[in-house]
């Protein structure tokens, strides 16, 4: 599961959950990101993204209000999971870090 984090002003983050798959982290980002229709790419391309946070699992109290603070830290935002344990198996990728994966995987693979 993933869990797009943005800011829509005024201070206010939103989030939006989708279902993805993948063994790990890094292949459920990629699912996400190039997916068909380009939902995910067109998403991480928004200016108000802040990060997205990939679940192994699906848990719908997660996707009915993912337990996600969001808080400036030092020049970045600072992304916590309240109750995540290991099992979890809980990873944040920052906006950048989004954008930069997607583009690497455009290179390889091309746009979609």
């Amino acid at each position: 599961m993933a869990v797009l984090v943005t800011d829509v002003g005024n201070g206010q983050i939103g989030f939006t959950t989708e279902s993805v798959r993948g063994d790990d982290a890094n292949e459920a980002i990629a699912d996400l990101l190039m997916r068909p229709g380009g939902a995910g790419g067109a998403a991480v391309l928004l200016p108000g993204l802040v990060a997205v946070v990939v679940r192994r699992g699906i848990d719908v109290m997660w996707m009915a209000q993912p337990p996600i603070q969001v808080s400036p830290g030092n020049g970045e935002v600072e992304i916590a999971v309240a109750g995540a344990t290991e099992e979890d198996q809980v990873t944040a990728f920052s906006a950048a870090d989004a954008r930069a994966f997607l583009d690497q995987l455009r290179a390889e693979y091309g746009p979609k």
